[in-house]
């Protein structure tokens, strides 16, 4: 959107350009879910409850809290010890777990965040 203000000048494209990659690098560096390797060190938290803990996303070895997980450049899923299911959305930082129970089961809602 910036650019079409700026088509009168021959270089303001490249600036605006120059100016978005160092905006979109900053915002990959403070985010850390952009990472595609390492470690990944987030706290989340349930808005309503005020739950939290901390997660520890192994890129590397595709793994959560040294539990097996699915990793995509979209999505990271791993189940816990007792059938729970858990779905962070990597570019919002949203997770979702999906606990069974008797009663039919039930869903919990955090925002996960780097620590």
């Amino acid at each position: 959107m910036l650019a079409t203000f700026f088509r009168a000048k021959r270089g303001a494209r490249a600036v605006v350009g120059l100016v978005a990659a160092v905006i979109g690098c900053q915002i990959a560096a403070v985010s850390g879910f952009a990472a595609e390797s390492g470690l990944l060190h987030l706290r989340c938290v349930n808005a309503v409850g005020g739950a939290n803990w901390p997660v520890v996303v192994d890129l590397d070895h595709n793994q959560v809290d040294s539990r097996p997980a699915t990793i995509s450049d979209s999505q990271i899923k791993w189940q816990d010890d007792k059938g729970g299911i858990y779905e962070l959305e990597r570019a919002t930082g949203k997770l979702q777990l999906r606990g069974a129970s008797t009663t039919g089961g039930y869903f919990l809602h955090y925002e996960c965040h780097p620590e």
